[in-house]
């Protein structure tokens, strides 16, 4: 990465932590991640303001204050793996790939997917596995996660993911109650889940199924 660019990654670094108390790692995560490979063409001008930003598929690329508040609550120093349901653009996960050793992230658009697996290879992050499916269902077969994040919006969170959660895990999630969602951080101990409800927030919500193509699948 040349000066510049160096250069316009902290000062972006900087404007989030003018908002967000970041801890030192994630603070060098953002600094790490160029967010204009992760916004359409038309709106890369805007790359580095704290502004969220529309993609296709009438999904959205999250503004880079919640994604930093996200990461956040998550905890993630000492933690190894996390599983994010809802990869998007796949601008959180490749801030998580800085933070964790394994990153696993699931999509249910694969449009979506595939162009988010076009530029973890364009930056050569090879930490992050991807799966194309129904996310409320989880991804079993490397579970437990230390750390579990939605990226989407839901009522309740699925058990699944809850029994997919490590012993002393967190999970991040945006929930919706009556007409507001919460960032809500649940911590799982003893086999029992405590909720701690942290900000308002606004994010896509959840849905169901596969669309492969385009097509509900």
């Amino acid at each position: 990465m040349d000066r510049a660019k160096q250069i316009k990654l902290q000062n972006f670094a900087d404007d989030i932590a003018d908002e967000v108390d970041l801890t030192p790692e994630i603070y060098r995560a953002f600094c790490q991640v160029e967010r204009e490979l992760f916004v359409p063409q038309g709106f890369k001008h805007w790359a580095y303001r704290l502004d969220a930003l529309p993609m296709q598929a009438s999904q959205w690329i999250s503004s880079p204050v919640t994604v930093a508040k996200m990461t956040l609550y998550l905890e993630p120093e000492g933690a190894d793996n996390v599983l994010e349901v809802g990869c998007g653009s796949g601008y959180q996960a490749a801030i998580l790939s800085k933070l964790f050793r394994r990153v696993f992230t699931i999509e249910r658009i694969e449009t979506l997917l595939n162009e988010a697996k076009r530029r973890f290879k364009t930056l050569e992050i090879h930490n992050i596995h991807t799966r194309l499916d129904d996310g409320r269902r989880g991804w079993r077969e490397y579970s437990p996660y230390d750390r579990i994040l939605l990226s989407a919006s839901t009522p309740e969170v699925p058990q699944t993911l809850f029994d997919q959660l490590a012993e002393g895990g967190i999970l991040v999630a945006p929930i919706e109650r009556e007409n507001e969602q919460i960032i809500t951080q649940f911590k799982k101990s003893d086999g029992t889940i405590k909720a701690l409800q942290k900000e308002s927030c606004l994010f896509v919500p959840v849905k169901e199924g596969v669309e492969q193509r385009g097509l509900r699948a």
